[in-house]
């Protein structure tokens, strides 16, 4: 299970690094494994939608099993596919990079975190920062 001490340091971690880099303001979106929110937090000047893509990006890792990058992979290979599956887990899923699974050591599955605000490789730069911070694994689908 995903404590909200993790979700906490994750959360940290990334917004951190995204001072450090000089990312653009960033949603982030942490969820546990069965897709429930767990931690949320929106910078001041992101634009209006950035949460609720940061929220799709999060769950549709969680939902598929596998790294946004796999799925954005999957999305240029198999587009209908993806839509399909897209309607299926209620249109809450975006396939780009900036959307991590996080595991433990032992590879079970923890959760995820979607962020939204950057370019989708400096999204994806901040979630790989914060959930090393935790001490946790992250999975990208790379």
């Amino acid at each position: 299970m995903l404590t909200l001490i993790q979700a906490k340091a994750i959360m940290s971690a990334a917004l951190a690094y995204a001072g450090t880099a000089g990312l653009k303001p960033l949603a982030i979106a942490i969820l546990d494994s069965r897709g429930a929110q767990k931690l949320f937090v929106a910078q001041d000047g992101t634009s209006l939608k950035r949460g609720e893509i940061a929220i799709g990006k999060a769950h549709g890792v969680v939902a598929m099993g596998i790294g946004s990058r796999a799925l954005h992979k999957m999305a240029q290979e198999r587009p209908y596919f993806v839509e399909a599956a897209t309607h299926a887990v209620g249109g809450s899923l975006v396939p780009v990079p900036g959307g991590v699974l996080i595991r433990d050591a032992a590879g079970a599955l923890l959760g995820a975190i979607g962020i939204s605000g950057d370019t989708s490789d400096n999204d994806e730069a901040a979630a790989l920062s914060g959930i090393a911070a935790a001490g946790l694994v992250a999975e990208t689908g790379a």
